[in-house]
């Protein structure tokens, strides 16, 4: 497997320039809560760069009117507006939209809390950059969201990816590697609860620096293991997955907490972004073996020849990416 994976590690590293961060593509998020018949806090958020900014903007019905000043501010690659809006007759029934939004490729999640804590909670896309506020929030949606949201993250992490990628690359055997996948998903699962359910506390740019490492040592594990010196990840994988996985499961906690979980469906929520989580890393998995079949077929085929060399692809593109992520992680602190 070590000699097909050279163009699939290339491709990963390769999107370098576009995710420098080594992290997906946020998505917008607004927030309402209501604090009175016709009353609503609001809290816009929109990823930003530099003084560069998105630009999208909520549409509230016409009914609608400013009932403060906005507040604003821009910093940590995202800019963050609060204010609040008076609404006739409420806003059971009508229409929210994201003015802008079909001009990108980026989502936005909208999260809207009543008086009572019930809570709806909608995914707008380019697509469909609109939806109508319901009298009465059902849990399907709330798990529908989250659950995409979770194949989102996953699938365009690309530090959580080249991780996989490593393992995939070190571990031999069917049921090592099974083992050795279980015992990530775990760890990251119990991290990621304990998190977002507030039960840990840690900081997230270390946190974010030392996912990069662990991708720098899984990578050095590879060489080492190639030049016959068996090292703690080819004789214990699961174990260092488990470890890693701790770290990683914070890094799923951070993106879960930028756009929050509603509060009368916090298991729900939480439940189905894992799911989206594991969904997506299963994906990846079968994507990554899937392009083995079909590289050996045809180079059985062609009779392309293999050099010696090719087994240093891979680890090289993953540790050579993932050391400038270490550094520019650490270098933001």
């Amino acid at each position: 497997m070590q000699r097909l994976l050279p163009m699939l590690a290339l491709v990963l590293a390769a999107t370098l320039p576009e995710i420098a961060c080594g992290h997906e593509v946020r998505p917008g998020y607004l927030e309402l809560r209501q604090t009175g018949a016709e009353s609503w806090s609001v809290l816009w958020k929109v990823p930003a760069q530099g003084d560069m900014r998105l630009s999208i903007h909520p549409r509230f019905p016409e009914s609608c009117g400013l009932a403060g000043e906005p507040v604003a501010l821009q910093a940590g690659g995202a800019y963050t507006e609060r204010t609040s809006i008076a609404c006739k007759d409420g806003l059971a029934g009508r229409a929210i939209g994201i003015d802008g939004l079909s001009a990108t490729m980026t989502d936005v999640l909208v999260h809207m809390e009543g008086p009572d804590a019930t809570t709806q909670i909608t995914r707008l896309t380019p697509s469909a950059p609109s939806f109508v506020v319901e009298a009465a929030p059902k849990a399907i949606e709330v798990a529908r969201t989250y659950l995409v949201l979770g194949i989102e993250h996953i699938l365009l992490g690309i530090d959580h990816l080249l991780f996989v990628l490593a393992l995939l690359i070190l571990v031999k055997g069917t049921r090592r590697l099974i083992w050795t996948v279980t015992a990530f998903t775990l760890a990251h699962s119990l991290t990621l609860a304990g998190a977002t359910l507030g039960f840990v506390h840690v900081p997230g740019p270390p946190v974010e620096a030392a996912i990069a490492l662990s991708i720098v040592f899984v990578a050095a594990e590879i060489v080492h293991g190639r030049q016959g010196m068996e090292g703690l990840t080819e004789r214990f994988p699961w174990i260092v997955a488990f470890t890693f996985g701790l770290l990683h499961g914070f890094g799923f906690a951070s993106a879960l907490s930028e756009v929050g979980l509603p509060q009368t469906a916090i298991p729900v929520a939480l439940l189905f972004f894992n799911v989206g989580v594991e969904i997506g890393q299963l994906l990846f998995i079968a994507f990554v073996f899937a392009v083995i079949a079909l590289a050996r077929k045809v180079m059985r085929r062609l009779a392309v020849p293999q050099p010696a060399w090719t087994w240093r692809v891979p680890p090289y593109a993953i540790g050579s990416v993932a050391a400038f992520w270490s550094i520019q992680r650490i270098v933001a602190f």
